[in-house]
């Protein structure tokens, strides 16, 4: 059974001694799946699961049958047991997918044993398979998603709150928490370090956007496939400084042009697909358009003219050239002069 981040620890208190016998947490955002991990051992410690085994799955040649064995043997001492799994690959393989499906019908029948697994990032694939069925049957699964840029400013406030500090009320404060997710965007841990900084420097009580600036460092990490989101949203200083985060950490110029140009050929490609009389939802699916990229294209596909897609594609074309190598008389020399004019151009597309 799915259950949300947020509902964890309400969950672990009303279980008390009676946890589930394996709890299943996934995902990319790797505090939130440690934090996940510890709350779970600390609740089965404190209902008396005092021994531990671990148990790394990595490589073809893992001996399943001997963690087939922990699941159906009590401790030597007769003491409860927590089984920590970690497969950092996601992918158990054809004998590990049998194994977990057999350990699950295992773990069911003895309450002397908790089991904790802990799984990378799954795709729809690995979320259906038989073997994660099998664990999300028998107990809990917690998936811990990367926290995005609009939902990071109530994120810090939250942990910021769980230290007994707040930042001023009302546009100030929300000035406040928009700076702070400037600074740690893409790089949940050192946001983590970051408040917990601010619970070392500062008492309890109303933070300013000073004491902020002053303690908070720039420890933004970006990812060029989130730079079309910022991008096709029309938000210029965030796209901005993203493409600078991007050069600054050696981000291969070709990659972020790779991913503007896709934005802009399908976008030109759809709006060519809708002229011939093909409605948008059609239209979104042939191009493999979802998520919330399709939202944003929904929004700027029917303001979109033809003819100014088609100067983007040229403009994508240029700017190929440029990052490998080729110069052109009326645009910049450098590839990430270039880009940063591309982004633009293809921003104020946005409605």
């Amino acid at each position: 059974m799915q259950l949300r981040l947020d509902q964890l620890t309400a969950h672990l208190q009303k279980a008390g001694g009676a946890l589930k016998p394996i709890y299943t947490v996934y995902g990319d955002e790797a505090l939130l799946a440690q934090e996940a991990g510890d709350a779970i051992r600390q609740a089965a410690r404190a209902a008396g699961y005092t021994e531990r085994q671990v148990h790394t799955v990595s490589g073809a040649y893992f001996d399943w049958s001997g963690l087939l064995g922990a699941a159906s043997e009590m401790s030597l001492f007769g003491d409860k047991q927590i089984i920590d799994i970690r497969i950092p690959s996601g992918k158990p393989g054809k004998d590990g997918s049998q194994a977990l499906q057999r350990y699950c019908d295992t773990a069911a029948k003895n309450d002397g044993v908790v089991t904790l697994i802990t799984l990378p990032r799954l795709d729809k694939t690995q979320q259906t398979s038989a073997w994660f069925t099998a664990l999300d049957g028998v107990g809990l699964t917690l998936r811990c998603d990367p926290i995005e840029r609009q939902q990071l400013p109530l994120w810090i406030a939250q942990r910021l709150a769980a230290q007994g500090q707040q930042v001023e009320p009302g546009e100030d404060g929300q000035r406040t928490l928009a700076f702070f997710a400037d600074r740690v965007e893409g790089n949940l841990l050192a946001a983590h370090q970051e408040i917990i900084k601010l619970g070392l420097l500062h008492p309890p009580g109303t933070l300013t956007i000073a004491q902020i600036e002053e303690a908070v460092v720039d420890v933004a990490r970006f990812n060029v496939f989130k730079l079309s989101e910022a991008v096709l949203s029309g938000q210029v200083t965030r796209t901005l400084r993203m493409i600078d985060g991007l050069e600054a950490e050696g981000e291969a110029a070709v990659l972020v042009h790779w991913a503007l140009a896709e934005d802009i050929l399908a976008l030109y490609r759809a709006r060519l697909a809708i002229d011939g009389g093909k409605p948008l939802p059609m239209v979104l699916r042939e191009q493999r358009v979802w998520g919330p990229r399709e939202r944003l294209f929904e929004r700027i596909l029917p303001h979109a003219r033809t003819a100014a897609l088609a100067r983007l594609v040229a403009s994508a074309s240029t700017v190929d050239g440029i990052v490998k190598g080729l110069r052109h008389p009326q645009w910049p020399e450098s590839p990430w002069e270039a880009l940063r004019r591309l982004a633009l151009q293809l921003a104020k597309l946005a409605p």
